[in-house]
């Protein structure tokens, strides 16, 4: 049996200043030491750098805390040694990113998420800010927990506080995901295109009250489609140009594509609407992929009927995994968001299934889920913090 290897924690904390970390590391080089973990953090000018060491032989502990110590006394700030064991705790889990957002999270929400952990008998090894606004986003590290049970611990506490919760696996997971698929009415645009051609031809309440009935589930979509489609028989060609040009971009659409790009993602849509419209929005984005139902058209207007397989709940799984085929990575990679019934099968094959202001059987069945009205914030389940857009930007 092995030895434990002896620990030290070094913490040192005040006012920031330039040089800190390289004369810290300076003094340790003086002794057989090795960096286990590092960790600074400056808020508001205020420093805190905690380095964990290891070392084979009992080390020169007097030695060592004197010299941090006429260091810290000469640049202002406070020091803190501890000695332990370098061995893991027995037992502990895999790491675990544990991502919360609110519109503003109260400390309240905070305590609660935090208890729930601590109720698992799980640690809070690392905390960091993702975004301040519009929204704040903070990300957890968390070891010890067992991913399933947390998540709907803390899905639980997440709706009592009125904020969003995403637990994921910690590792490479999150880095491999290379391909994003959207849904696109009420997920990448604000709007529903066929209520928007239903209100041009005369027809929008007869529309409106079918799609609802589809979008909660309670009708069969290829049934509800066609039917929603046949009350368009008769409108000009021209109307679809005067539909798409009209449409608006969920906030923070054209930020979540654009950073995704720039990473190598590719992306993809995927819709129960029609391609005439999608296919230009799509060029328009940078969009990869698209997938939508075809309008049948005849003498410049539209027959009622729709050409080709319908784009329903089945197919928009089949899609996803077409677009995954094409962009060469596995179904572990991707990560699909949408927000209503006919979501539910593309949601549950990506890697990642993210539900966006979704019906509540969406939310119940996805990994995650948002509520608030940025599509942007999805970079923020992927890691990517408000900063690293910016400064991409």
């Amino acid at each position: 049996m092995n030895t434990p290897r002896t620990s030290l924690l070094i913490t040192l904390t005040g006012r920031d200043r330039p040089g800190v970390t390289s004369r810290l590391f300076a003094i340790l080089a003086r002794h057989p030491l090795s960096v286990l973990d590092v960790e600074q953090v400056v808020i508001r000018g205020r420093l805190v750098l905690g380095v964990l060491l290891g070392c084979d032989a009992p080390p020169d502990l007097t030695g060592i805390h004197a010299a941090v110590s006429a260091l810290a006394a000469e640049l202002g700030l406070e020091a803190e040694i501890t000695t332990g064991s370098a061995r893991e705790p027995a037992g502990r889990g895999g790491r675990l990113h544990v991502t919360l957002l609110g519109s503003p999270l109260a400390p309240a929400a905070i305590t609660a998420i935090a208890g729930r952990i601590a109720a698992r008998g799980a640690n809070i090894d690392r905390i960091g800010r993702l975004a301040q606004q519009p929204v704040t986003c903070i990300e957890l590290d968390v070891s010890g927990a067992d991913p399933a049970m947390l998540r709907e611990d803390l899905a639980r506490a997440a709706v009592e506080h009125g904020i969003d919760v995403a637990v994921q696996r910690g590792g490479l997971h999150r880095r491999a995901l290379r391909l994003i698929v959207m849904d696109v009415d009420s997920t990448l645009i604000q709007d529903e295109v066929i209520d928007l051609l239903a209100m041009r031809a005369g027809c929008a309440a007869e529309v409106e009250k079918v799609t609802a009935a589809a979008m909660r589930g309670d009708l069969d979509f290829t049934a509800s489609l066609r039917e929603r489609v046949s009350l368009l028989a008769g409108l000009e060609a021209g109307v679809l140009d005067e539909v798409r040009t009209g449409l608006r971009l969920t906030a923070g659409a054209r930020t979540l594509i654009e950073t995704l790009s720039g990473l190598g993602y590719k992306s993809g849509i995927v819709s129960g609407g029609f391609v005439q419209v999608i296919e230009p929005l799509a060029a328009g984005l940078g969009i990869d992929y698209v997938a939508a139902n075809e309008l049948e058209i005849a003498a410049g207007k539209l027959t009622g009927r729709l050409c080709g397989p319908v784009i329903d709940r089945a197919g928009k799984a089949d899609a996803l995994r077409r677009f995954a085929a094409a962009a060469g990575v596995p179904l572990s990679q991707t990560v699909a968001v949408g927000d209503g019934a006919n979501d539910l099968d593309m949601i549950a094959a990506a890697g990642l299934g993210v539900a966006f202001n979704a019906k509540p059987v969406v939310r119940d069945a996805a990994d995650t889920s948002l509520s608030v009205p940025y599509l942007d914030a999805i970079l923020y389940l992927l890691g990517i913090s408000s900063d690293d857009v910016a400064a991409g930007a």
